[in-house]
């Protein structure tokens, strides 16, 4: 396997405040700065929030309203306590990170918030917002997996260079990107927050039509993770009922299975033999997905 390549900038300098650059070198230089930004101390600037544009490389995709409400009832009686981070764009600003800040700042009917400019490409963008997010915990496990699939996918880092760049371990990051191995209906669910990662986990063993028959059941039964392993067992063993052990395959393994999944848009299962060898189990759900399969085939 070809060696995996990081960040060029590394992780540590993208994400360092020292990265900020002053916007204005001259008001006078500047007519939109009178009205739109104001410096601060330390590099920061206040930014109209009319000014700043939601990027594309936000890896959010829910927002709680009660905690945004929340948020917002805090920064009109204490302002904003960590300033958002911007990059410049054609019609302004675009956010880099800081995007519940932002939604709550527009909530409190705030007009400007402090902002760090920093000069990023369109990867580093994404590198920023991805682990920025990752490290504050503030994602779902869904958009958490995701980010990790894209920061692997655009800039080859591997799991352990990912253990390293967000704080967490490496066995968590595998057993996080497995997840999205799952139904993406099933995944919707998670995402939604319908179900615990440990509901997801134990559905991994099932094919796509059975996955989704569970959630249904986790759902309107308040199903435990326990009761959910059990039932899998039953599902996958018939009527004897026994624990269902992890597999315990190596990590690039598991990376491989995920990308495999994702582009045949299938649950991909992959068992390493002890001497080199293995088998690949390839799980559809219906007669159109086994077409196109014997297509790319």
């Amino acid at each position: 396997m070809a060696k995996q390549i990081g960040l060029g900038k590394g992780l540590d300098a993208l994400l360092s405040a020292s990265k900020a650059v002053p916007l204005l070198e001259g008001k006078k230089k500047n007519k939109m700065a009178n009205m739109d930004v104001e410096l601060l101390d330390q590099g920061m600037q206040n930014i109209a929030l009319d000014k700043i544009k939601i990027s594309k490389y936000q890896p959010r995709k829910n927002f709680d309203e009660n905690e945004l409400a929340d948020l917002a009832g805090s920064i009109r009686h204490n302002g904003v306590i960590q300033p958002i981070i911007v990059r410049r764009s054609k019609q302004g600003f675009e956010l880099i990170a800081g995007e519940r800040r932002l939604r709550a700042c527009k909530m409190a009917n705030i007009k400007k918030i402090p902002a760090i400019v920093r000069e990023l490409d369109d990867k580093d963008a994404l590198a920023v917002a991805l682990i920025e997010n990752i490290q504050r915990k503030d994602l779902n496990v869904v958009e958490e997996a995701d980010g990790y699939r894209r920061l692997i996918d655009e800039f080859k880092l591997t799991h352990e260079e990912l253990a390293t760049a967000t704080g967490r371990s490496r066995s968590h990051i595998t057993n996080i990107l497995r997840l999205l191995n799952l139904d993406p209906d099933v995944l919707a669910l998670l995402l939604a927050g319908h179900m615990s990662m440990g509901h997801a986990r134990a559905l991994l063993s099932l094919p796509s039509n059975l996955q989704m028959s569970l959630a249904k059941d986790i759902i309107n039964g308040n199903l435990t993770t326990s009761e959910v392993e059990r039932r899998v067992a039953r599902l996958l063993h018939g009527n004897t009922i026994r624990k269902v052990k992890a597999r315990a395959i190596p990590p690039d393994i598991l990376q491989l299975e995920t990308k495999i999944a994702k582009k045949l848009g299938m649950t991909v299962n992959i068992k390493p033999g002890r001497k080199g060898n293995g088998k690949i189990t390839i799980t559809y759900d219906s007669e159109a997905k086994l077409k196109n399969l014997l297509k790319l085939i």
